[in-house]
């Protein structure tokens, strides 16, 4: 009868004394997309240059010589980092994680972001993209407050019907002094 096999495991899921097929292994761990600066930067212009032989168009409809005619028109294409990273093959998450923990890289993911964000606000000044939306994503949007002192919610005060109805008397007498169009009961 034939011996069976030796088992690589034990039973409680380790590796069983002398198994080293580990050691194998030419590398340890996913090789980096971009082992340099220099190679993020070239990856990042290529993506830079191919926006702009990329641009998006609208179908609009001009009168010519008494005819309706359609007509592609051009339209700039924002860049953005999700557009980066689509083009580069990684995600947002491996970007954000660059950014923070990759100090080899960090210089040029900040340049790369200032370039992403000087196209975009520029485009938007010149009236070649969506102002309110490139203001927002940019973060120049109009704030307003919609809440009390600090943050805090709003404090109301809980009138009785009786003083509801009496600020709404007083206001309409107020409004009934100071409007000339109202004809004198007198």
């Amino acid at each position: 009868m034939a011996k069976a096999p030796k088992k690589p495991r034990s039973k409680d899921g380790r590796f069983a004394e002398g198994n080293n097929i580990w050691t194998l292994r030419k590398s340890h761990g996913r090789t980096p997309i971009f082992e340099t600066p220099d190679e993020l930067w070239k990856a990042c212009c290529e993506y830079f240059d191919w926006v702009v032989k990329h641009p998006l168009f609208e179908e609009r409809a001009f009168a010519y010589q008494a005819e309706v005619v359609l007509a592609d028109v051009t339209k700039i294409r924002a860049m953005t980092i999700a557009g980066l990273c689509n083009f580069l093959g990684i995600t947002q998450e491996t970007w954000n994680d660059w950014r923070k923990r990759r100090s080899d890289l960090s210089e040029i993911i900040s340049q790369v972001e200032a370039v992403i964000w000087q196209q975009k606000f520029e485009g938007a000044a010149a009236g070649l993209l969506n102002a309110n939306i490139i203001s927002r994503e940019l973060g120049l949007a109009e704030k307003r407050e919609h809440s009390g002192a600090d943050g805090e919610p709003f404090e109301r005060e809980q009138l009785s019907k009786l003083e509801v109805a009496r600020q709404i008397a007083f206001i309409l007498a107020e409004a009934a002094e100071h409007n000339p169009n109202q004809p004198d009961n007198s």
